[in-house]
């Protein structure tokens, strides 16, 4: 599914490189932005590969970091509020909560699956369409973190495919990155 999913993307990307791009009509001092490469990819690279688990890696405590971070951080969640869902994995939870969202639930399930697996994530929050994870294991370098980009590509969320994030800078954004979120509107 991930495969065809890219294809999709990838065509996609193709039209609108090859697409003329218009002059802007910017104000005086303010330059206009490169157009987005995307994913560097002529082919599907397949899945990131996961981050061994190394000792202090426990992605329970990662979790309770985030939640932390995400409920006194400089950008709190309002009003947050605790949730027992009767879930084996923390990626089965936007579905077992019926959560309603424009997000390919099916696909963004088993994503999160795989990247609890790879990655020591879990679903730590949700703020109406908007889901936050914490990550354990991110990726450490770039190389890996443009992989890893493309999946949350995938996963048609529109804070990664808005627009106002040029690919590379969003990959950059999972280096280290504790916290991933991903919103549909």
């Amino acid at each position: 599914m991930l495969e065809r999913d890219w294809h999709s993307y990838r065509a996609f990307q193709l039209r609108q490189l090859a697409m003329p791009q218009e002059p802007q009509d910017l104000p005086e001092g303010v330059e206009p932005w490169d157009e987005d490469p995307g994913a560097p990819f002529d082919r599907w690279p397949g899945l990131a590969a996961g981050i061994p688990s190394p000792a202090g890696a426990d992605p329970d405590a990662a979790a309770r970091t985030a939640i932390a971070r995400l409920t006194d951080g400089p950008y709190p969640l309002p009003k947050p509020h605790l949730a027992l869902v009767p879930a084996t994995r923390s990626a089965d939870i936007p579905a077992v909560m019926g959560w309603q969202a424009e997000a390919p639930l099916p696909l963004l399930c088993a994503l999160l699956r795989s990247w609890e697996d790879r990655f020591g994530a879990r679903v730590v929050a949700f703020d109406g369409a908007m889901i936050h994870v914490s990550v354990a294991r991110p990726p450490r370098d770039a190389d890996h973190a443009t992989h890893l980009a493309l999946e949350h590509v995938l996963t048609g969320a529109d804070n990664v495919n808005d627009g106002t994030v040029p690919y590379p800078d969003y990959a950059a954004s999972l280096v280290n990155s504790p916290v991933w979120s991903f919103w549909w509107d």
